[in-house]
This record gives C-alpha cells, structure tokens and sequence, in this order.
C-alpha cells in the first residue's frame, strides 16, 4: 500500500502541491489557477486565444518557480516572435507573486478563428526560460524554438534540450464560460542518481524508472486536472497509488503580484536626461506611465 506523506491541507486552487516518488527518483509539481489566473486576464480584454494562451503560459510559470528553492528566486517564461499575431508573451513568478502580459495584433488574432495553432499565433518564434536565483547566485537561462502542438511542448523541450533533464508536461485550461476560468497543471521530472536535491551524475532518457512514471503521468486528462471536485492530492493519489511512497508539500498561496509602483518609475524615469523626460510630458507636464502587466497608471513628476 502507497505511504502518502502529507505535510498540508488538501489544495485545490491557487496553490502548488510538490510531490517526490523516492523509489523512482521523480519529482513533480502541480498547480490549478483560479483566482488568481481571473486576476490576471481582467487587467486586459483578451481575446479567447490569446487569454488561453495566457492562462497555459501562467501556469507553465507557476510549475517552473516551483522547482526554486530559495526565497526570492524567480522564473520567467517568456516567448518572443517574429511574423505573428503574438509578438510578446512574458509572465514571472517571485515567491507567490504570479503576473503575465501578452501583446497581440487584435485584427491578426480576428482573423485565426477559434483555436489557432502554436505557430499560427507566433510564427517563427522562440522560447526563453530564465532563472533568477537568490542571494547572488546568478542566472541562469535556455532558449529553445516555439515548436510543438502547445507552449507545454515547447516548455518540455526546454528542459531536455537545455538541462538535460527527462520531463513531462500536462496542461488544461478553460476560460470564461459559465464559470470562472480555470488553468492548472502538471510536470513531472525525473532526477536519475538520486532523489530531489542530489547530484545528477547522469541523465537516460530511456530509464525503466522514468518510462514507468511516464507512463503513469502521462495518463492524466484535461479534465482531470481541472475537475475542481478533484483535489490536487488526490490527482497524485490517482496517478500513483502503487507506488512503495509519495511526499507530497504544499507551496504558498499564489496571488497576482504586480511589482510596478511610482516609486520604480520615478527610479526608472529619473535615470533618462532631462530632455529625454521633457519629451515625454503631456500637456499638463506630467509624464504618465503605464504598467502593461497590471494596467496600473501612475502619474510621474520627474
């Protein structure tokens, strides 16, 4: 029988749940977005493919961050293209503090109709995933094509072709409708020599243990993961109740966290020479900036 190691609540939304299979050397991360994701696409009228775009890359950012362990850390996926309707995708995460923008030709997007393709959105384009470590650490960053059928295969390929690191990637989202929206998700990773925290000394992408947990990861639905009657413990139990034992913790609560203040214009603006900042008044005098993340307006006296 599976020992369930639980050091939380039962999550649902809003949270990450971390979880290690020490008998398979795999950890994982899942996350379902809610309040938060609904947060984030009322700062803009996106348009329905564009904020399904939106809610998958949010939750992309929230698995990536997961696997940060220092406080004050950060992840950001960011996609960049050239030809497409997209031309930016950016969302980060620092701690529980989650936000995204995406910058779209509107007409362009009209013209896709429902459910565009990957490329069709972007074009030729590529994908960056950064890691800002705390404490001067250092950064570090991949980049890697937007190929594949979704942004969680092209983030999938990041990781095998820029850490070398065997992984699966399951996302859902549904936006509007009857309800509220709802993105959530699932990666799974596999730590060969080791569990979680231990030095890889090396990487088979054809290990028995990870075709096992593959396999059984790979099995979860869409539905599944946003089924808001599942909780996300209980997604784990489902996939791997036949493991020898499960670890699974919680990490914080996420919440919309827009970093933009006056403060940080005022900063940012005052480095610009004077007749830099003379350009950029209004009629009034005033130089108005706008936050693109959050559509927050401040109002700079430099």
């Amino acid at each position: 029988m599976t020992a369930i190691t639980l050091t939380h609540p039962e999550i649902t939304a809003d949270q990450v749940l971390g979880f290690t299979i020490p008998g398979r050397h795999a950890r994982g991360r899942m996350v379902r977005l809610e309040g938060v994701l609904d947060t984030i696409l009322s700062a803009h009228a996106y348009p329905p493919p564009v904020a399904q775009l939106l809610a998958e890359a949010l939750v992309l950012t929230a698995l990536a961050g997961a696997l940060l362990k220092d406080d004050g850390s950060q992840a950001t996926v960011q996609a960049q293209t050239e030809g497409g309707p997209v031309s930016l995708l950016v969302c980060d995460v620092r701690g529980d503090e989650l936000r995204g923008y995406v910058q779209f030709d509107a007409e362009r997007i009209a013209e896709l109709g429902p459910g565009p393709s990957l490329e069709g959105l972007f074009g030729k384009g590529y994908l960056a995933v950064t890691f800002d470590l705390a404490g001067g650490q250092g950064r570090y960053q991949g980049i890697v094509p937007l190929e594949g059928a979704s942004l969680a295969e092209a983030t999938q390929g990041y990781f095998v072709q820029s850490e070398q690191v065997p992984t699966l990637i399951r996302i859902g989202a549904e936006i509007g409708g009857e309800g509220r929206s709802r993105a959530a998700g699932m990666l799974v990773q596999h730590l060969p020599e080791g569990e979680d925290g231990r030095e890889r000394l090396h990487t088979r992408f054809d290990h028995p243990e990870w075709e096992h947990v593959a396999a059984l990861a790979g099995s979860l639905r869409a539905n599944e993961l946003l089924d808001p009657e599942l909780t996300l413990d209980a997604l784990v139990w489902r996939l791997f109740h036949e493991e020898d034992e499960v670890r699974v913790f919680a990490g914080p609560p996420l919440a919309r966290g827009c970093r933009c203040s006056a403060a940080h214009y005022e900063e940012v603006i005052g480095r610009f020479p004077e007749e830099d900042r003379a350009a950029m008044r209004n009629d009034a005098g005033e130089i108005v900036a706008n936050c693109a993340f959050c559509s927050s307006s401040y109002v700079i006296r430099a």
